[in-house]
């Protein structure tokens, strides 16, 4: 789960919150199944990224499986702040995961966003928006086991049809002690439809608590303009990371110098080749030729990826 308990003891812990109360507007990489890794977090830590979250665990494996704790969640005392996000449907278990990340991890998540199928349908992700009164319990279990008063507990939400629903559940789960919560500007149903940032500024003028904003930000500009649509407090963003891991540092596309890093970082890490392939496809989507991706997307080894950069880019 973490390298090992000397490095465990030096973790250091933040408080998340300290990030909210400076004023600035906190710069977040999303939780991404397979993506959000130590690896590419580290990575984008280095381009002005505030804070990290997990990909999505479900919390009643990591409770049973030291086997998935050890294949889910990695990390180091670089990693900070870090925010571990679980899928879970009951109280004391998501209670029990908290228990266990506590002391590597500066807060958790609870999925209530999650729109795929498999989610829903075991009980877990955006499901729990219907559920505001389990929401409520849930962080209040949280915030009652756990000692450490700086250890957050946030929610990921999409919105409602009826935005009143929203705003019930958002100050439910405020009423029960959520740190901040994270605004999905879509309903269940919508995949690539327009974001509904004016529900978010709704949401964010009804709470005395941070919020932040998720959904469609592709570059720095996109994430000031959605500031001021919003007011939100923060901006989350999964794909415009992905495509460019500098963004949040300016850059218009993902400058050489990241890429550079990346192969660094992910050959320190020992990252699996068709993890550290698939992150090189995203980055290099924007600056390279139809007829350099069809070469570089079925390149099948490392050896054959770092010839290939080395040849193309000098790297």
């Amino acid at each position: 789960m973490i390298g090992d308990s000397t490095e465990a003891r030096e973790c250091r812990l933040k408080d998340p919150m300290d990030l909210f109360r400076s004023g600035q507007v906190v710069k977040i990489c999303a939780p991404m199944v397979r993506y959000s890794k130590l690896a590419f977090r580290t990575l984008v830590r280095k381009y002005s990224c505030d804070l990290c979250y997990t990909p999505m665990i479900v919390a009643a494996d990591f409770v049973r499986s030291a086997k998935a704790r050890d294949s889910e969640f990695t990390t180091n005392k670089g990693d900070h702040p870090l925010i571990v996000q679980f899928a879970a449907k009951e109280a004391q278990v998501l209670c029990d995961a908290a228990r266990i990340i506590c002391p590597f991890a500066d807060g958790i998540d609870l999925n209530c966003g999650c729109p795929q199928r498999w989610a829903m349908a075991e009980g877990y992700g955006a499901c729990l928006i219907n559920k505001p009164e389990l929401v409520k319990d849930m962080v209040r279990h949280v915030r009652n086991q756990i000692d450490n008063p700086k250890f957050s507990v946030s929610i990921k939400i999409r919105i409602h049809e009826d935005l009143k629903r929203t705003v019930d559940l958002c100050q439910k789960a405020e009423a029960a002690g959520v740190s901040w919560i994270t605004v999905h500007g879509r309903s269940t149903e919508e995949r690539h439809q327009p974001v509904h940032y004016d529900a978010i500024k709704t949401i964010k003028q009804g709470m005395s608590i941070p919020i932040v904003a998720n959904g469609d930000v592709k570059t720095l500009k996109d994430a000031e303009n959605v500031h001021h649509l919003t007011e939100a407090d923060g901006i989350m963003v999964a794909r415009g990371l992905l495509a460019n891991p500098a963004m949040f540092a300016g850059y218009e596309e993902t400058p050489f110098k990241c890429i550079q890093d990346w192969v660094d970082i992910a050959l320190e890490h020992g990252t699996p080749f068709t993890c550290f392939h698939h992150h090189l496809m995203y980055m290099m989507e924007r600056i390279t030729s139809k007829q350099e991706k069809k070469v570089f997307n079925v390149l099948s080894s490392t050896s054959a990826v770092l010839d290939y950069l080395n040849d193309h880019y000098g790297l």
